[in-house]
């Protein structure tokens, strides 16, 4: 079996000993959504909409450049013909006796093996389907246990910052090793139940963070930690059993699977004795005159409601997908178009990158930068009015972070100079994407 090692990086400092390598399989159990199980023999798939031409100034029409990724990726031809294949019987699901009710039970309930298998989670572990990374991490918040303190970096986007009743906020580390001495003091210093809550991958920046370590130092306090896995699973293998984790959320919209699903997957116990997400259809067991009799499996209790099957069915199949092809030759072609990116940011007179913990620590296909003389939108419009290019500017709902990278005091989403402008990328990338930025760019720099 291969390997990937990935997610903890060591550092020359000091500090940051606690720091340490995590290899995780690079194969997984593949569910059944049409694509096969065996890793690493597959080109890597296409995405629908590369041949989308968008007009520019003039008239003229281009091949449109998606470095959007990181917002929302472009749907999988594979993941296409799932959701397709799935249509034509599809119904409603657990409690039909028909055959299309049954078939789409069926199917849905894979897919919730598909997303378990494909984040190496625990046998036993829930998967409960929701809208996105943000309704799943509000799901885990409405079931902590009562006096449940989370712990959170200011580096962290906005579902992670705000669903929390009880919260200690933590500001941004200077190295991975400062992060994990940071949570460790926090954690030691907090009473009763305790959530520690990380991303994997920055949505700003796209650094790795050390989820292996920091999963360490909450157990060893007593604490639980919860991963947000959005920028990551995209990118990258992740083993939750390997790597100790608690709770992974993550969307299928990032996922290459635009369908309205994401997931939490995690630990029963707090899930299961938590009151329902949702009160409804498919929660309960039983409702009576004297009361309400709720389902004690959390996948049932916490999807009450007719499911976005479509959405799980897609979610499945891009896992599947991503499987079948393998990560190494995935991570490889990414890895050569951000060094592509990068260098060319850096060729540019003006533009600057921006990282938390410098230039050479590991991070996907993501990059934030400002150009000096222009706001992140006029540089956002000019790119896609001149020449076809989608990237997004703003605060990419990580106002605490953006502003700590740019040394602004403050600034909302409608202030337009604590912004930047962030390009992301992912399958479907190519090299002509990267060069047109890079010369579109030094285009405008050359002009402010």
């Amino acid at each position: 079996m291969s390997t990937l090692t990935i997610l903890s990086t060591p550092e020359s400092t000091a500090e940051s000993a606690a720091v340490a390598p995590v290899t995780v399989p690079e194969s997984r159990v593949s569910g059944v959504s049409g694509v096969s199980g065996v890793s690493g023999d597959r080109p890597i798939p296409a995405v629908l909409g590369s041949d989308l031409e968008v007009p520019v100034r003039g008239g003229r029409l281009v091949r449109y450049a998606n470095l959007d990724y990181a917002a929302s990726a472009p749907c999988l031809e594979p993941v296409s013909a799932a959701v397709a294949a799935a249509l034509p019987a599809y119904s409603s699901v657990h409690r039909g006796a028909g055959y299309a009710s049954q078939l789409t039970t069926a199917r849905y309930e894979q897919a919730r093996h598909t997303v378990r298998a494909f984040v190496g989670a625990r046998s036993d572990d829930s998967v409960i389907f929701t809208r996105n990374t943000t309704d799943a991490t509000n799901l885990l918040a409405r079931s902590l246990p009562e006096g449940t303190t989370a712990v959170v970096f200011d580096t962290e986007h906005h579902a992670s910052l705000l669903p929390w009743e009880r919260v200690v906020r933590l500001a941004a580390p200077a190295f991975p090793g400062e992060a994990v001495r940071a949570a460790d003091d926090a954690l030691a210093s907090i009473d009763g139940p305790k959530l520690l809550v990380v991303t994997a991958a920055s949505n700003v920046t796209g650094e790795l963070w050390p989820i292996a370590a920091l999963a360490h130092i909450a157990h060893r306090h007593g604490a639980r930690v919860l991963v947000d896995a959005a920028q990551l699973v995209p990118h990258r293998s992740l083993n939750l059993t390997a790597l100790d984790l608690d709770y992974v959320v993550f969307s299928g919209h990032k996922l290459y699977a635009p369908f309205g699903t994401g997931a939490l997957i995690g630990r029963s116990d707090w899930l299961a004795e938590a009151e329902p997400y949702l009160r409804g259809g498919g929660a309960v067991k039983a409702v009576n005159d004297d009361g309400t009799e709720w389902h004690d499996d959390p996948e049932a209790r916490h999807e009450a409601g007719t499911p976005n099957v479509l959405g799980a069915v897609a979610l499945a199949a891009a896992c599947d997908a991503l499987t079948a092809t393998g990560w190494t030759p995935l991570v490889r072609e990414e890895e050569r178009l951000l060094g592509r990116l990068r260098a060319g940011l850096a060729s540019v007179p003006g533009v600057h990158e921006l990282s938390l913990w410098g230039p050479d620590h590991p991070r996907v296909g993501i990059v934030s930068f400002v150009v000096d003389g222009f706001t992140a939108r006029e540089v956002a419009e000019a790119l896609s009015g001149d020449y076809g290019i989608g990237v997004r500017d703003g605060k990419f709902c990580a106002h605490p972070f953006v502003r700590h990278l740019l040394g602004a005091k403050d600034g909302g989403c409608d202030d337009v100079t604590a912004s930047a402008v962030r390009a992301s990328i992912g399958i479907g990338t190519t090299s002509e994407h990267v060069d047109r930025l890079i010369d579109a760019l030094r285009d405008l720099a050359s002009r402010g």
